[in-house]
């Protein structure tokens, strides 16, 4: 029964990512006589929160297995399946409510055919493509080829919280801008299937030398929430790889 636990966490990391998917369906768009967008998707938000802990608890329950000494081929597999559902589909549902509002945004958006919001899904195709391959991989140990798909997922679920809490037009037309939305696609599903030398957050051991670009990463994400909120999670996703890529001999 102990051997279960860390597989308990990894389908409580499942269950989290499908609440998620239920508060993103949960929206409230509505549209002025004029076409105008005047009230956005409101559960979305929440999402961002369930996304958020089926982080922790992805972490979790790599932790309760090796504490427990159950780790097992089954719960590697079970928690890819998890994962794609977390950090895969739920992100790729909060890119097609963005998508959705931009276009309702403009003269007639609401009638937009569904091919040009079906490119959301790419995320959680290139995030399953990624997994996969991961799993093959036995070299991936304190080094990862490619964005892990969880930090592509709280990057995602971050856009609510931001375009909720921002007082910038930028961000908010931005964030609105089909074209942004398209790119952002693009980018992250590239970065996901790339065989980038990206590090992971393990530790080997504490020395400043062995974990050098770690504790840039740790200590420059305390500054950037501090300084920029919510909005400091795209910007630390930036660093991690800048500090990856500069660190390349230190991220395996």
């Amino acid at each position: 029964m102990i051997k279960q636990i860390p597989n308990i966490f990894t389908l409580l990391n499942l269950i989290c990512g499908c609440i998620a998917i239920t508060f993103i369906l949960q929206n409230g768009i509505t549209i002025q006589a004029d076409g105008q967008l005047i009230e956005l998707s409101e559960k979305m938000w929440m999402a961002s929160l369930f996304i958020a802990i089926a982080a922790v608890v992805d972490f979790l329950d790599g932790f309760v297995a090796r504490l427990f000494n159950a780790s097992s081929e089954m719960g590697k597999q079970l928690d890819s399946l998890a994962d794609i559902v977390s950090f895969g589909v739920a992100p790729s549902m909060i890119i097609y409510q963005f998508l959705r509002m931009s276009f309702a945004s403009n003269e007639n958006g609401v009638n937009t055919t569904l091919l040009f919001l079906f490119p959301a899904f790419i995320i959680a195709a290139a995030g399953a493509y990624r997994l996969a391959r991961f799993n093959l991989d036995t070299t991936q140990s304190f080094g990862f080829k490619g964005v892990p798909i969880p930090a592509v997922g709280l990057l995602v679920a971050s856009m609510p919280l931001i375009y909720w809490n921002t007082e910038s037009a930028f961000i908010t037309n931005l964030f609105l801008s089909k074209w942004f939305l398209y790119a952002l696609i693009l980018a992250l599903s590239w970065l996901m299937v790339s065989t980038l030398p990206l590090m992971a957050l393990k530790f080997k051991n504490i020395t400043l030398k062995d974990n050098l670009p770690k504790y840039i990463l740790i200590t420059f994400s305390i500054l950037a929430a501090l300084f920029f909120q919510w909005l400091a999670v795209p910007i630390i996703f930036i660093a991690y790889i800048i500090l990856s890529l500069l660190f390349k001999n230190k991220t395996s």
